[in-house]
């Protein structure tokens, strides 16, 4: 998609009593995909040019992205926790601070320097400071306006089931033109025999629902709206049809309807049911009943286990700030680096003041600065600039944008540590799985690592290898720490009823791990409680007989957690929920 920047000047205020010369005051504004993305009344959509900005007066192309709109908007949610209604100031958290952080994600680089710089070149003249609350008040009503109307986007990226089968996704309907994977929770309406079959071949492996129903049948019309409420409640695990006799003759002469409103249930390929009446009741609990044959509960969901299943949403991050300028000393030559620079503002003023007064820093720059760094210093002397750079991470904006970071700044630093092995020096270690932690504050590094193999094979060398250190307990601490997060996201998309983010083989490379290190940890309390609740969220809904399944079965997961719950007492309760699901 192509970036532009729209820029609009706001004010026709002269300069002159702020004795420099001011040609604009600036407004901007990013546009992708057809919609205006900006920041006054908090994170705000329009139409482009649709605002009470009226047209801009410059349109600057920034580039393209590449990334998927679903990737886009989980980013921007992460702004829109910063930025804010409240939070907006003029000089010093505006909609330009704003467009510079989205479009530094979006194509890697800032709006214009001119336009970020100009609110400190007003405070920084003789009246800039003294006029700076009449200023912030007087344009507000300016800066926080509403948008009109007929300017607000009537859809969505996501799409969302409404009333009688439709989804406000542009160019749905109820044809089945797309395969039932497409759009899930909607009601299909076939009037040929072809594209009946192939809804119920696509439900072969689920169920499926056929109400035969005609435009003269007023009962019929009483169930429309439950039946609805079911393909919506189904989702993705029935395909829910609706059969008018009147447009579709070929499907009534084969299934010899003789009366509406009929129904009638398939489950794996085969006729499971039929039965006629508008009974809303009757309906509702056939079909639940249908779902819940094809879909049985898992037999963990049965059990108790308080830990194992609830959503962990909250990952381990690591955000202790140490002596910073200690910190930058280590780096020698390199702690003079601008960028370096740029992160120790960042994290400090994001420290002081949160992260509402803390704009990014120019992340580039950073990057390039790692990756000058991982080539040029010895691995003794790398490890505080990963730390600053863990810290850095702690931001959601930070780590959204090196989860999709093209350079793979992370993914060189876990490649210079891998490389290392058993050599890597003990803080140079400890610091990358701090690092690797604070990127789960992005609810986008899940989706790019675990879809990606070439992002997931360093972490997991990183993780198994950390585990099995024998000779540093905190190493071990870190490892289970990062095991976890890992561990909670796959979880989460299981519960949620997802398909999992790791492929089987990545599942039983850690989970191997992670007994392995069981299995040998003797000393740390807090180590074994990662392991365990890494483990059992591993573990959790797996298919019975299956690869993670044969791996517990063959190495005696059992006897392991029964040995962790006698060397550690404090941890019985939790092992014996991870008992219970091996």
């Amino acid at each position: 998609m192509d970036v532009e920047l729209y820029v609009y000047d706001i004010s026709k205020m002269s300069g002159q009593l702020l004795g420099i010369q001011i040609d604009a005051v600036y407004h901007t504004a990013l546009v992708f995909g057809g919609i205006e993305y900006f920041f006054g009344g908090g994170v705000q959509t329009s139409y482009p040019g649709g605002t009470h900005h009226g047209r801009p007066m410059e349109v600057i192309p920034m580039g393209t992205t590449q990334l998927p709109l679903e990737v886009i908007l989980e980013y921007l949610e992460s702004l829109k926790a910063i930025y804010t209604m409240e939070s907006y100031d003029l000089f010093l958290h505006n909609c330009n601070n704003f467009t510079n952080d989205f479009a530094m994600f979006l194509v890697g680089k800032g709006i214009p320097d001119h336009i970020t710089s100009l609110p400190q070149t007003v405070l920084n003249t003789p009246f800039g400071q003294m006029l700076k609350p009449q200023l912030d008040n007087a344009m507000r009503g300016i800066t926080q306006a509403p948008v009109p109307p007929n300017s607000v986007p009537q859809t969505t990226a996501r799409p969302q089931s409404i009333s009688n089968g439709l989804s406000s996704r542009p160019q749905t309907s109820m044809s089945t033109s797309q395969k039932k994977g497409d759009v899930p929770g909607v009601v299909y309406k076939p009037t040929k025999l072809k594209q009946l079959d192939e809804l119920l071949a696509s439900a072969k492996d689920s169920c499926a629902v056929i109400f035969f129903t005609s435009a003269t049948c007023p009962p019929c019309k009483i169930v429309y709206p439950a039946y609805d409420e079911l393909a919506a409640e189904a989702g993705s695990k029935a395909v829910l049809i609706k059969v008018d006799l009147a447009d579709a003759y070929e499907i009534g002469a084969r299934y010899q309807v003789r009366a509406t409103p009929t129904f009638m249930t398939f489950i794996k390929g085969e006729k499971e049911s039929e039965w006629s009446g508008a009974n809303e009741a009757q309906l509702r609990g056939n079909v639940r009943l249908l779902i819940q044959m094809a879909h049985p509960p898992h037999p963990h969901t049965l059990l108790r286990l308080p830990t194992l299943q609830r959503l962990h949403k909250t990952p381990v991050t690591y955000t202790k700030i140490p002596p910073i300028e200690k910190l930058i000393a280590k780096m020698g030559t390199f702690g003079s680096d601008p960028a370096v620079g740029a992160l120790k503002d960042f994290v400090t003023t994001r420290q002081q003041s949160g992260a509402i007064e803390a704009p990014l820093p120019d992340l580039p720059a950073v990057t390039a600065f790692i990756s000058t760094s991982c080539q040029k210093l010895p691995p003794e002397s790398l490890f505080p600039i990963v730390d600053l750079f863990r810290l850095a991470l702690v931001d959601p904006r930070v780590s959204g944008y090196y989860a999709q970071d093209a350079s793979e700044t992370v993914f060189r630093i876990l490649n210079t540590v891998n490389r290392l092995d058993t050599s890597c020096p003990y803080q140079l270690r400890i610091v990358t799985l701090h690092m690797a932690c604070n990127l789960f504050t992005s609810q986008i590094f899940p989706i790019k690592l675990f879809l990606e193999p070439s992002y997931s094979t360093p972490l997991f060398q990183l993780v198994t290898s950390s585990l099995l250190d024998h000779e540093h307990p905190p190493v071990r601490v870190a490892a289970s720490s990062l095991a976890f997060n890992m561990a909670a996201s796959n979880h989460q998309q299981r519960i949620q009823g997802n398909p999992d983010f790791l492929p089987d083989s990545s599942q039983v490379e850690l989970v191997a791990s992670l007994l392995e290190a069981m299995g040998r940890e003797k000393e740390s309390k807090d180590g074994m409680r990662g392991l365990l609740i890494a483990v059992g969220l591993m573990k959790y809904m797996t298919a019975k007989g299956g690869e993670v399944d044969d791996l517990c079965e063959a190495v005696g997961a059992k006897d392991i957690i029964t040995e962790a719950k006698r060397a550690f007492p404090d941890l019985k309760e939790l092992a014996k929920e991870v008992e219970q699901v091996m």
